[in-house]
Formats: C-alpha cells, sequence, structure tokens
C-alpha cells in the first residue's frame, strides 16, 4: 500500500518508519507547517501564572512542545517529581489525545497529573476529554488553554486578544462548558501554523497521489484545507483518505474524497483502516 503521511515535518517520522516497518511505502508531504510564536510574552506570564491555574488544557503535542520550550528552569527541574510542589501544587495537565498526552509525559508531566480521554475510547477530542475532567471543575478558577495560531503566508500574523474566542473548533465548545460550570477559560498562543511552500516535486508527486491509489492520512482539517489549496484544479473523485475524526472526515468529503475511512489516531488502528482499503 502507498501511504501519504500529511502531518508537520517534526511529527511524520515516526510514523514514515512505523508504516514502512509493516510492509508499506510511505511518503511524507507535510500540509502543515509550525513553529513557535512571534509574541512570547504571553507564554511567559503564562508559565509565571502557573500555580493559579486549575488545569491547562493542550490541544495537541506541537502546543506542549512550544509551551513547554519556555518553561521556567525551577519548575523544569521538577520534572516528573509528582510530589513536588510543581505538580503537588499545580495544575492539572488535559489532553484529548494519545500523542498530546504522550508529549506531556516527554516535557516531565507525570502521569498522575495528567488527564485524557481512556485509550480505548471512540474518540479523542473535547467532548471525550470534558467526560474526564467535568467532575473536578471548580468553580471561580480558570483553565489555560494553550493553542496554536494560523497565520496566513501572505500576511504578518496578528496575535489574538488574550481570551479570545475560536470559531469552528472543539476548544470553543470546551470554553462553554467551563463557563457553564462556574470556571473559566483563557487562552495562549505558543505556536504558529501555516501552509507549507511545496516544491515542484512535491506537488506533482501529490497530484499523482491523487490518483494512483494512494491512502492519504489525515489528522487534521486544516491539512485538507491547505492541500485544496496547493492543488486547486485537482480532482479528489478517484483518491482515498484515512481521517482520524468525523470533522476531519466531513472536510476530506466537502473536498471530493472519492474513499474516506474513519481511524482512531494510534498506528495500530491506521494499519487496520489500510488493511481494510487493500
Amino acid at each position: 500500500m502507498r501511504v501519504i503521511i500529511t502531518r508537520p515535518a517534526g511529527d511524520a517520522p515516526a510514523w514514515v518508519d512505523a508504516l514502512q516497518a509493516a510492509g508499506n511505502q510511505v511518503l511524507a508531504l507535510p500540509l502543515i507547517e509550525v513553529g513557535p510564536a512571534r509574541h512570547l510574552q504571553p507564554v511567559l506570564q503564562a508559565w509565571a501564572q502557573w500555580s493559579e491555574w486549575q488545569a491547562v488544557m493542550f490541544v495537541s503535542a506541537q502546543a506542549v512542545r512550544y509551551f513547554f520550550d519556555s518553561q521556567p528552569a525551577a519548575l523544569r527541574a521538577d520534572a516528573g517529581q509528582v510530589t513536588s510542589p510543581t505538580w503537588a501544587n499545580g495544575p492539572r495537565c488535559w489532553a484529548t489525545g494519545p500523542g498530546t498526552h504522550k508529549a506531556l509525559l516527554q516535557a516531565g508531566v507525570p502521569e498522575a497529573c495528567i488527564d485524557s480521554p481512556a485509550a480505548d475510547a471512540a474518540q479523542f477530542d473535547s467532548e471525550a476529554l470534558w467526560q474526564r475532567v467535568a467532575a473536578q471543575v471548580k468553580v471561580g478558577q480558570a483553565v489555560l488553554i494553550v493553542r496554536g495560531h494560523d497565520v496566513c503566508s501572505d500576511t504578518a500574523a496578528v496575535e489574538p486578544e488574550p481570551g479570545a474566542a475560536l470559531t469552528g473548533t472543539g476548544r470553543d465548545w470546551l470554553a462553554q462548558q467551563l463557563q457553564a460550570a462556574g470556571a473559566s477559560a483563557q487562552f495562549v498562543v505558543a505556536y504558529e501554523r501555516r501552509a507549507p511552500v511545496w516544491s515542484t516535486q512535491q506537488k506533482a508527486q501529490a497530484a499523482q497521489a491523487a490518483t494512483d491509489g494512494s491512502v492519504w492520512c489525515f489528522s487534521s482539517s486544516q491539512a485538507i484545507q491547505h492541500l485544496a489549496h496547493a492543488l486547486p484544479a485537482q480532482s479528489w473523485a478517484n483518491a482515498r483518505c484515512i481521517a482520524t475524526h468525523a470533522r476531519i472526515a466531513q472536510t476530506a468529503q466537502t473536498l471530493g474524497f472519492g474513499a474516506i475511512h474513519l481511524s482512531r489516531p494510534h498506528v495500530a488502528d491506521v494499519l487496520r483502516s489500510l488493511e481494510c482499503l487493500a
């Protein structure tokens, strides 16, 4: 099976290696480029208020990595020590999926301080996370949501206002649940996302993969939107893909993908989906 991995360049190699080890021909065509936020002062301020948050929710593994890149040295020394003041008296860390959970562990957050959907959950999103954390929410205390910011390649980045709503995302829904429970949500931008600049060869590879039976793997609706902009005249009627969430599958359907298969975002689940598509 020829498989196209569209995750950011930093995340792609692990997926390429795992799928190749299973006997697939794999090509990485990153559809999201990720980098640190241009303005780090809000992140530094969020760290300065660390003990004031009742929880810190990370929207992705990238949010974890870039947020923890600015972690003060004094807190970094407590990595993995669940009895240290940083964690014993600090906020819970919330993750929507296994990739974000793993990134938190790698950043030094003790397992006992992380809340995320169960490993066998039917889906990994804000709704599934809320089922796990709703009972622990405290009235009158804030939850920090660490997220990314979308930047158009031809415009300067504009920082959202603190607490600004995220249109059309699960984080909007989570903020509403927090407010309904008497808490509040505050946002901080830790990284920026933009469309990658593809070479002529990459565009040719993508066009070929639209018609030769390749299976595209999508873990983000934004990746599909970037694909549409990269190849605006391309027909996707004969293309196949695996989507790791129903909302991502809907975006692929809107673009016109002919065959769409839902999978949980685990390598083992994606491999099972590939077997179904063989």
